[in-house]
C-alpha cells in the first residue's frame, strides 16, 4: 500500500492562512481557479498544474501562493 502526503496547507482556508485574503475557499480550490483563469480554463492543463503544486512542500505552496494570488 503507497503511503500518500498532502500538504496541510492547500486545505486551510485561504483568510486563515493569508491576512491579505479575504477568501472563505480552501487554498487548494484558490489555486484551481487561478490556474483555470490563467490557462483558458483547460481542465487538463489545470489537474496537470494541481500535480506539481501537490508535489511541493507548504512553505513552497506558500510562496507561490503570494508570489501569484496576492493582489
Amino acid at each position: 500500500m503507497a503511503v500518500v502526503f498532502k500538504t496541510a496547507l492547500l486545505d486551510e482556508i485561504m483568510k486563515d492562512v493569508f491576512d491579505w485574503s479575504d477568501q472563505d475557499m480552501p487554498v487548494r480550490d484558490a489555486l484551481w481557479d487561478h490556474f483555470m483563469e490563467s490557462n483558458g480554463h483547460n481542465t487538463d492543463e489545470s489537474e496537470a498544474s494541481m500535480k506539481k503544486i501537490d508535489a511541493k512542500s507548504d512553505d513552497e505552496v506558500r510562496a507561490y501562493v503570494e508570489e501569484n494570488l496576492k493582489k
